[in-house]
């Protein structure tokens, strides 16, 4: 297994390509359509409701309606930012019993063999994958906390910006890897030890989806991506075969 920053995005690269093939396109057109819906409904909503505040607290006949030009790019910058976020974590919760699926049907591809524990169906994934979601949040929250409140240190804060940005690849990296490595049994700490044995691949597969978080509309399309290209990732570490040999993978080797 390469286990580079590039072999990294190339893993997201080809979990693109593999959700466009057969029995994979539906894990892609579901999302995006759901999530597109949701937060078009979201957007709609938001910039009725300034538009409303505008009016009411910098109506035109106010002397100070000129900011009103300077309240549109904060709305702008503001929804990119609240977009970013609150779909990871909305779009990652309504996926959570699917994308455990799209993992395990991924590998059986890749492999011709499907993982031993995966989910036999949407239903019976529910409550383990809201239960994972959670843990990843409170993972997630727990350290993003503390790594903003040094974008208010003076001098430290030059540092913040890069350092929040390694948090989010790295986030991202045990976000989708956290799909086929359940598959196998691994618990999340399992999946933390195994992801830092690759993590340099981990850190550009991470910021590869990072990345694509930000873009619109291709950022619906990102979480299904992640996913099939994690199951690759993990394929491609060469422990799968043996793996589905056996029917698990030994608690020694995790």
């Amino acid at each position: 297994m390469e286990t580079n920053l590039l072999s990294g995005v190339e893993y997201l690269v080809q979990g693109l390509k593999l959700i466009l093939r057969r029995g994979l396109r539906r894990y892609l057109i579901i999302p995006l359509s759901v999530n597109t819906a949701i937060f078009a409904i979201v957007i709609w909503i938001g910039i009725d409701q300034f538009e409303l505040l505008l009016d009411r607290f910098l109506p035109e006949t106010s002397w100070l309606h000129y900011f009103r030009w300077l309240a549109w790019p904060l709305l702008t910058f503001t929804l990119v930012l609240v977009l970013f976020y609150t779909f990871t974590a909305i779009a990652n919760l309504l996926a959570a019993p699917f994308n455990g699926i799209l993992a395990a049907k991924a590998e059986q591809l890749l492999t011709g063999s499907a993982p031993p524990d995966s989910p036999d169906n949407w239903v019976t994934g529910i409550v383990p994958g809201l239960v994972s979601e959670f843990r990843k949040l409170i993972y997630f929250l727990v350290r993003a906390v503390p790594l903003l409140l040094l974008f208010l240190v003076p001098i430290v804060q030059l540092a913040a910006p890069f350092l929040w940005i390694l948090f989010n690849a790295w986030f991202f990296a045990l976000e989708y890897l956290d799909y086929p490595l359940s598959n196998h049994g691994m618990n999340f700490g399992q999946q933390r030890q195994w992801t830092k044995e690759s993590r340099m691949a981990a850190f550009g597969f991470g910021g590869a989806v990072t990345l694509l978080m930000v873009i619109p509309v291709l950022n619906f399309a990102v979480m299904p991506a992640a996913v099939a290209g994690a199951t690759i990732f993990w394929c491609s570490s060469g422990r799968t075969a043996g793996a589905v040999a056996e029917g698990r993978i030994s608690k020694q080797e995790r």
